[in-house]
């Protein structure tokens, strides 16, 4: 069994231990977080039949992914980093989900260009739950109004998504996600990382992007 089939099983076993605890019955789908790595490492994954994989550029899950995307119709791919419009076009065509919606100007590109190809993509919004400088993300005390903004123009956000300050216990955080995730009545969260996944999931994160514990650390 390849190494990264062993790790994934482990961290599913781990996390279904860890939910019967405490009893919860829902478990979160693990985005195998691919980016960086070559399709020699990701392969015995997708031939496991692992489905969901994060990338972050759009040239390169294009280069990576398209034809065993199309040997493996099942396979849904995740664009997890930040997303520029001028490559909106592109990305609704290889990506099944956008974690990192974050202004009128990319929900709107998005809809417009995935109706060209009559595709329906479902969307996260970035939220940038530390009010970091650096990161992208919408302020947690504007994200009503993009999502009310979102259903207007008819596209399809299933939830929320953040990647809190590091160094920092990012319990508050997954908490105050939680609870806008229900103000506004979604049902997905997008939240947790290796390094804290655990966590994540005590908050009802319902996709958890795992890249280091699956395929070891990036070069």
């Amino acid at each position: 069994m390849h190494f990264t089939v062993k790790n994934l099983l482990n961290i599913e076993n781990n996390i279904k231990n860890n939910l019967d605890k405490r009893n919860i019955n829902t478990k979160p789908k693990i985005i195998a977080v691919s980016k960086t790595f070559k399709m020699d490492v990701i392969l015995p994954l997708v031939n496991y039949g692992h489905i969901n994989y994060g990338e972050n550029k759009v040239q390169e899950t294009i280069d990576k992914w398209t034809e065993i995307k199309k040997a493996n119709p099942k396979l849904k791919l995740h664009m997890i980093g930040k997303l520029q419009t001028n490559k909106v076009k592109n990305a609704v065509k290889i990506f099944d989900y956008i974690h990192s919606v974050d202004s009128k100007k990319l929900a709107k590109k998005i809809v417009d260009e995935q109706s060209k190809i009559n595709k329906k993509i479902k969307v996260f919004l970035q939220i940038n739950i530390g009010a970091e400088n650096q990161k992208s993300g919408i302020n947690k005390n504007e994200v009503k109004y993009l999502f009310t903004y979102c259903k207007e123009i008819n596209l399809d956000v299933i939830g929320l998504m953040c990647i809190p300050p590091i160094n920092v216990d990012p319990e508050i955080y997954y908490n105050e996600m939680y609870q806008l995730n229900m103000t506004l009545g979604l049902e997905d969260l997008s939240m947790g990382m290796s390094s804290d996944f655990f966590k994540a999931i005590k908050y009802q994160s319902t996709y958890v992007r795992i890249g280091t514990s699956i395929f070891g650390e990036r070069t």
